[in-house]
């Protein structure tokens, strides 16, 4: 294992401490529990915003930590859910006394950690919800859920959902919003090579030099099947097929296109998938009123990409146009 480490068991907590000396202006950083939060809050009579899970998936999600999304993240160890101390630890910071959305992905162990943190944060009188994302399409159940895995789609719903909040909507709106969400959203993605996790120290699974593996989860967790390597317009068509037929997605509708790394995996790589997807949806009458292409919800190191889809109106365009500002995304302000 090479990586850019001291003690494996020090990675977050270091990173962390780095992420603050980087952004000093956005965010605020505390190691024990770790939290990552926006350096303005609480903001008074807005609701607020709380996410989290496993590390190893940078930028997600303190690098959405900041106006017009996240108002704060809880940053488990790598690949481990965060606890529930450390949710209610985010939510004391940002709460701004008009309640608390909190955004799952659906893990088994995040759905469970933040539902007890859930009844420790109404014991303390602030209102809140709680919202569970489920847009990977490749497994009805996986190693690690009981029903589909919150994936990369988590990243749309942070910030349409972010900029409702940051513009005043109350809690039933920004609970609403995010359950539309949800229900317009999917995604699938595939693994070229495995991460290595720095506390293990090898490969989480093995694949030969010739073969990927379609439908991973965000930790390698396996998919719909291994098949040996193949072209670019192939691989893009098996990934963005199921996708639209999922919803499904038909002629006529506007979309969001999401093509995410899984860490490993360069921008031309990145690029060059894009276009091929975008030039698919074309053929099938779906229209791209929106892209967003970039490593936003990574696996470490791991070679591989996800194709992310979701079904826009007027209302959920606004949002996504909406300024934002935080580490790893920010337009108009």
């Amino acid at each position: 294992m090479k990586k850019i480490i001291n003690d494996p068991a020090a990675v977050v907590e270091e990173a962390l401490r780095g992420m603050a000396l980087a952004h000093p202006d956005l965010l605020a950083v505390q190691p024990d529990p770790a939290v990552v939060w926006r350096a303005d809050a609480p903001v008074r009579g807005k609701v607020a915003l709380v996410s989290g899970g496993g590390s190893g998936h940078e930028p997600m999600h303190g690098g959405f930590v900041g106006a017009g999304m996240l108002d704060a993240a809880c940053p488990g160890a790598v690949f481990t859910s965060p606890t529930p101390d450390q949710v209610q630890a985010a939510v004391a910071k940002v709460d701004g006394g008009a309640g608390v959305l909190l955004i799952v992905k659906n893990y088994t162990g995040d759905v469970l950690n933040f539902e007890t943190a859930a009844e420790l944060i109404a014991m303390d009188d602030i209102e809140v919800r709680t919202v569970v994302i489920d847009d990977d399409v490749a497994v009805k159940d996986s190693l690690y859920t009981a029903g589909r895995r919150g994936v990369a789609g988590t990243v749309l719903l942070e910030k349409i959902v972010g900029a409702a909040a940051e513009q005043g909507a109350d809690l039933d709106r920004c609970e609403a919003l995010a359950r539309k969400v949800v229900a317009g959203v999917r995604s699938l993605g595939l693994a070229l090579t495995a991460c290595t996790v720095p506390h293990v120290g090898q490969p989480s699974f093995d694949l030969a030099d010739d073969e990927y593996e379609l439908g991973i989860g965000i930790h390698g967790e396996p998919g719909r099947e291994r098949r040996t390597m193949e072209p670019a317009d192939v691989l893009v068509r098996r990934l963005i097929e199921p996708v639209v037929e999922d919803l499904p997605f038909a002629s006529g509708d506007k979309v969001l296109l999401f093509t995410n790394s899984m860490g490993g995996t360069p921008l031309v790589e990145l690029y060059l998938a894009h276009g091929i997807a975008e030039k698919l949806l074309a053929e099938r009458g779906i229209v791209v009123e929106r892209r967003l292409v970039g490593p936003y919800v990574t696996s470490l190191e791991m070679q591989g990409m996800s194709l992310t889809l979701l079904k826009l109106d007027d209302e959920l365009t606004e949002l996504w146009d909406a300024p934002v500002r935080t580490a790893a995304l920010r337009w108009g302000m």
